[in-house]
């Protein structure tokens, strides 16, 4: 059976940057993604670590305290920084099914996933910016039709 906790007792709200250690077990696999790394940046200027995806199901799913967007600074107490993606999975691959995470949570991600949100946070362009210059080059081409109809 699986079970996932976080060792420290307390999580800060989220959107709160936080340095947190969360300890997984699992049956398999950990159930996330990640994309990063010193060739394949995620974020500008900076090769971190970072969870792409969380699966659904997967041990962190289910645990539900890692999120997308999370800076994974250590695992099993190994440091990430400075390496190529491809280590980092293998690193993954060998952590084993006890596995340490040392996370750092951002205030808000720079250009990556937007994580996990609650029901009344929204993503995106507001609907209004994206409403409002299709309303217009609808009403333009409605009066261009109308006025080419005039001349006929």
């Amino acid at each position: 059976m699986w079970k996932g906790s976080l060792l420290s007792s307390r999580c800060p709200p989220a959107g709160h940057p936080a340095l947190l250690a969360c300890f997984l077990i699992c049956r398999q696999g950990l159930g996330f993604n990640i994309v990063g790394g010193t060739d394949q940046q995620y974020v500008s200027n900076d090769s971190s670590i970072y969870v792409s995806r969380i699966k659904k199901d997967g041990a962190a799913y289910l645990d539900g305290r890692l999120q997308e967007g999370d800076k994974i600074l250590a695992v099993n107490g190994r440091d990430l920084k400075d390496l190529q993606h491809k280590d980092a999975v293998e690193l993954f691959r060998n952590a084993g099914c006890d596995v340490s995470l040392k996370i750092q949570r951002r205030l808000q991600p720079q250009n990556g996933p937007v994580g996990h949100r609650s029901d009344g946070e929204s993503g995106g362009l507001p609907l209004a910016a994206i409403l409002v210059p299709g309303l217009a080059l609808a009403a333009a081409a409605v009066w261009i039709l109308l006025r080419y109809r005039q001349r006929m």
